[in-house]
Order: structure tokens, then sequence, then C-alpha cells
């Protein structure tokens, strides 16, 4: 599928089988609130719209960062918290909060370089890095040159673009950084939030999209989704095997395949995996629900879990319209199983509904 051919808006819902509600059932529905990674934020707005009239529930979600997701989720101001950087078992036992994946998705690389057609520039780990360090300062560097000589590249400053807030993408794009790159490890490191030593910093996935697109020979890095959708220029990345693959739903799956999921929290590591033809940054996104919601909190969890419960049953074509790979079946039934340690006040457990 050419990632160009993605349906826009509301035509990529009904292109998927998925039905928007009526108003009569808007106006019946149940609120649900959630917040945190921008990385998913465009298939929960398509979940969300999609399951409004089977489910009756409508979802207010608000794309506010990983780290926003985790405090408001922390504090119970909202039902769900939404994060890429997943908890640790320490973290989730101190928060009494429950994580599960939803969907998993890739980061890529985004460049406004006039003239370079989408998936042309070749770039290396190495070369990504000492252009986020600082090191290479102009796009007509020699080592570019080299990885690149069918390319006519102008010759612009290089002009990184970052996320300002804390962000689950960023944790992506630093774990990988310091997965290939010693002086990145040992330098600004893998967070949600890093001292970036160049570049420009915006909110969102959207302000990182938006930040490249507005700035001749700016590099940025973003969920495949935002690249897509904003038709923005991505590259090429030599992967783990040493071979150059473009960012698509093919070499996104070759990384999602290796996933084990038995691990603590679901945080399956899908980062500089091997395979030849494997798209070496590749992440789960993440849920976090209270396991004791508080008693006003405890129809928001029950109804977040039906929603998810819908979306996995029923989305994974929205999913995959949007270049997000969905979980397997198996995972899904692993998730369902763990939402029974969701409980009432009264120690009631809110999953399987009744």
């Amino acid at each position: 599928m050419n990632r160009r051919t993605l349906l826009l808006g509301t035509s990529a819902v009904l292109g998927a089988g998925l039905v928007l509600p009526t108003r009569h059932a808007l106006a019946q529905a149940a609120a649900v609130t959630g917040a945190g990674a921008s990385f998913p934020r465009p298939v929960y707005e398509r979940w969300g719209q999609a399951a409004r009239e089977p489910l009756g529930i409508t979802l207010n979600y608000q794309s506010i960062g990983s780290g926003g997701g985790i405090n408001q989720i922390t504090n119970r101001t909202v039902d769900f918290g939404a994060t890429d950087a997943p908890l640790t078992e320490a973290q989730l036992r101190e928060r009494s909060l429950l994580q599960f994946p939803t969907l998993m998705g890739s980061v890529v690389f985004i460049v406004n370089l006039p003239g370079v057609a989408d998936n042309a520039l070749k770039l290396t780990p190495e070369v990504v890095v000492d252009m986020f360090l600082g090191r290479i300062t102009r796009w007509n560097d020699s080592r570019i040159a080299e990885l690149n000589r069918e390319l006519r590249i102008p010759n612009l400053p290089v002009s990184p673009a970052y996320r300002a807030d804390a962000s689950g993408t960023t944790f992506v794009l630093t774990s990988y950084l310091s997965r290939v790159s010693d002086a990145w490890k040992n330098g600004p490191g893998a967070s949600q939030s890093v001292q970036w030593p160049v570049g420009q910093g915006a909110r969102g996935n959207e302000g990182v999209s938006n930040t490249v697109r507005n700035t001749p020979g700016a590099i940025g890095y973003t969920e495949n989704a935002y690249a897509t959708v904003n038709r923005l220029v991505t590259t090429q990345l030599r992967n783990k095997a040493g071979n150059f693959v473009k960012p698509e739903i093919p070499n996104f799956a070759a990384a999602a395949e290796q996933a084990n999921w038995n691990v603590p929290g679901f945080a399956a590591d899908l980062i500089d995996l091997g395979g030849a033809t494997t798209w070496p940054i590749v992440s789960p996104t993440f849920i976090l629900l209270p396991t004791n919601p508080p008693a006003d909190k405890v129809e928001g969890s029950r109804n977040a879990m039906r929603l998810f419960d819908w979306a996995f049953r029923n989305g994974g074509d929205a999913a995959r319209r949007l270049e997000y790979i969905p979980l397997p079946g198996a995972v899904h039934e692993q998730i369902r199983a763990a939402w029974s340690q969701v409980k009432s006040p009264a120690g009631q457990s809110l999953w399987p509904i009744g």
C-alpha cells in the first residue's frame, strides 16, 4: 500500500467499514476521558468516532504527550492515561496502575529538502546521531553526499526539530539513538525529555511535523501516521542488518513479528531488531488504568475497557489504514485477562462486565 493513498478524515473511517454515530447516539453517549501520547492520537480518534453508536460512549482524548498522560492518570483526573514510554513494574505498583498496549507504531525521520523526493534520501544511524548532536551542520556534508550520490541535495543548514514536551515519541527515538551510539547514550541519553544539543523544539507530533514542513533544511522525527497525513517527506534508514529500508508497513511488521509480550507491563522491546527488512524504530503504545479507581471514576474505567475491547475486535482495519500495526489476537486475550485487576472501591473486579 502506498503511504500517500491514505484516506483522510471521515472517508478513512467509512472505508474501514466503520460507522459514524447519529445525533441521537451522541446525545445518549457516556463520556470517557483520556490524555497523553500524541503518537496514537490519529487512531484513537478514529476508534472513538466509530465506537460511539455501537457502545454509546463518547471519547474525549487530549493529545498532551506521554508525560502529561502519566501525570493525569497518577492524579486520577482522567479515566485513562496514554504513554509510549512504558512504566516499570515498580512505577506501576507505586501508582496502582495497570498498563497494557493497544497497537504498535513506528517513528520515522522527516525532512524538508527541496527537490528530494519521498523516501529517496538514505541515512545511517551514525549520520542521524551526528546531525542531532550538531556535528553535521550542512546537508552537503561529505558523509551524506557519499550515501546519496544519485541525489541533488541542496546546500542548506541542518535544522533539527524535536519535541519540547515530555514525549513518548522522544523516548522511543532517543532509545534508538542510545542503542546505536555510545556518544548519544553517554550524552543526552534516552528519556521522554532530553537536553537537545541543537535544534528547535515544538509541542507534540503535530508541532514537529509543522516545524519541519515550514523549515527548509529541517530534519525531525514523528510517528509515521503524522508523516503520512501531513504528506511529509520521509527517509530510508540503514537497519541492524546493514540494509537501507523504507518506512513501510511490511518493514514495520517485520519488527512487530519479533515482539515478546511475556514481560512485566507488556513492555515489549522492538528497538533496533535484526532482520533483513526490519524498520529499526518500532514501539508499542500503552494505556494506563488505575487498579483502584475512585468511586466517581469506576464507570469511566469500565467504559474505557469496553472501548478498547471494541477496538481490539473491530478497529484493526482503521489502524492499518493509518499505518499502525494491530496486536496479535493472543495478546488481546492476555490484556482482557489483566483487566480483572481493575477493582471498584468495594473490591469487585470491573471486568468482565456481567
